[in-house]
């Protein structure tokens, strides 16, 4: 009997284990076979790659870890290297396939482009654009191409630099492009003329020498030539799976807008310019308000924007001196020696107030206008407001004090006064003759009050 006990509590014990066993399976994610992710997520980088584009693939790498892959369509001139470098880090720690696209026909990805086509797992173009022209750009100047490009034997002394800034700068983008290409196993050597000689390819010239690895018309084009190829995805082969995904089109949310909105080089200069007139008139003329609310939103904008643009502190000093100097000729006239002087100093410094990274510029015509117009509202409009604001008064209680007037009766302490063409009740503690000149000190009401000046005057009719 004992051993049969025994026996049931043992089949007992065996079937709960199983049935807790059976359960921790099926509660157990990892154990049951999920579905694989069907969508490709689109982002588009269109104009000059900044603060405000690496937010927007920031924002979208974190919450893109359902989809199969990721495709950035570029269309971009160029941009500034540290938002470029952002954005490589975050192609090579994703864990879902990047796919870099240049779309559509005509579209290029110079510059900071080119970086981000060999940093992306899988470069593709589509017919009729281009890429290259990687050359880093120097502050305050154009790109400069290294190498000697009259004899192609003398190829040791490509890498002899135009100065050492420019050394440093152009063999420290040679060595990243060249990792970035040797990761993804593509040509290293062009990736290396594009930075010292500023090459440029079209897309299927890009195909023939392993720049790129696909060139297709369309989206649907591109993830079916993509289907089945294998991609370095951080240390780890991996089979793409692109065929028959649903595309899902993720534009830049409204902040992502309006920072990339206002980083716009001429919007900013201007909105500076808008804050610091504002502000000027706000002083010379208290209590306007106008002025001073619009100057002040705008001019904390213009810092807002100015912070994520590349800066030449030498145009923002040139700037600020011409309006300094173009202010004090209105408040001191020199002959136009202060004024000429603002002029020159205002257009100089907005020429070099950006530095020549592609896609941030100020056009000479922008320049033009602007100094042009600041001349004429801080010498011209400044100028004549303040001259009116140093005019003698001709009208109300403070155009009568200190009037003269000439009395007409008197008796006691009061009288009669002529002034301004009008007669006036008049007193005064020290009465005056008729006929003789007093001077206005005050005004009660219809009372004036006046003080005896020496002299006679004529009698006036």
């Amino acid at each position: 009997m004992t051993k049969i006990v025994k026996l049931l509590l043992a089949c007992v014990l065996a079937l709960s284990f199983a049935g807790k066993s059976a359960d921790a399976e099926v509660s157990n994610p990892a154990a049951m076979d999920s579905p694989a992710p069907r969508t490709a997520l689109v982002l588009d980088v269109r104009g000059p790659v900044a603060p405000a584009t690496t937010e927007y693939l920031r924002q979208e790498f974190e919450s893109a870890e359902g989809a199969a892959v990721i495709v950035l369509r570029i269309d971009t001139p160029g941009g500034l290297v540290t938002s470029m470098r952002d954005i490589v880090q975050m192609f090579l720690a994703s864990p879902v396939p990047v796919l870099t696209y240049v779309s559509p026909g005509g579209a290029r990805a110079a510059s900071a482009g080119t970086y981000m086509l060999y940093g992306s797992h899988l470069a593709a173009m589509a017919p009729g654009t281009n890429l290259g022209a990687a050359t880093p750009v120097q502050m305050g100047g154009a790109p400069q191409p290294l190498g000697n490009d009259q004899d192609e034997d003398q190829s040791e002394d490509r890498t002899a630099p135009a100065d050492a800034m420019t050394s440093k700068s152009v063999n420290d983008a040679v060595a990243y492009i060249r990792a970035l290409a040797d990761l993804q196993e593509r040509n290293a050597d062009w990736a290396e003329d594009a930075v010292r000689k500023a090459a440029s390819l079209p897309a299927n010239e890009a195909l023939k020498l392993r720049v790129i690895e696909i060139v297709a018309p369309d989206l649907e084009t591109l993830l079916a030539e993509a289907d089945g190829r294998t991609v370095n995805l951080g240390g780890r082969q991996v089979v793409l799976k692109t065929a028959d995904l649903e595309i899902v089109e993720v534009p830049p949310n409204w902040r992502a807008q309006l920072l990339g909105i206002l980083a716009n080089p001429t919007l900013a200069y201007m909105l500076m310019l808008v804050g610091i007139y504002g502000l000027i008139f706000e002083v010379i003329n208290p209590g306007a308000l106008f002025p001073g609310v619009i100057g002040g939103i705008s001019l904390i904008l213009a810092l807002f924007a100015l912070n994520t643009l590349p800066l030449n502190v030498a145009g923002i000093g040139l700037v600020l001196l011409g309006i300094t100097l173009m202010t004090a000729e209105a408040f001191a006239p020199s002959f136009g020696v202060l004024g000429i002087g603002g002029i020159v100093a205002f257009g100089l410094g907005s020429f070099f107030m950006f530095d020549d990274v592609p896609g941030f510029h100020l056009s000479p015509g922008v320049i033009v206008a602007a100094t042009a117009a600041s001349a004429v509202l801080l010498i011209v409009v400044l100028a004549t407001a303040l001259r009116g604001h140093r005019q003698r008064v001709v009208s109300g209680d403070a155009a009568m004090i200190g009037a003269e007037a000439t009395v007409l009766s008197w008796s006691g302490e009061e009288g009669t006064v002529h002034v301004h063409g009008e007669r006036w009740h008049a007193r005064s503690r020290t009465p005056p003759a008729i006929g003789t000149r007093v001077r206005v000190t005050g005004r009660k009401d219809l009372t004036l009050d006046v003080k005896p000046e020496a002299g006679p005057v004529a009698k006036e009719n």
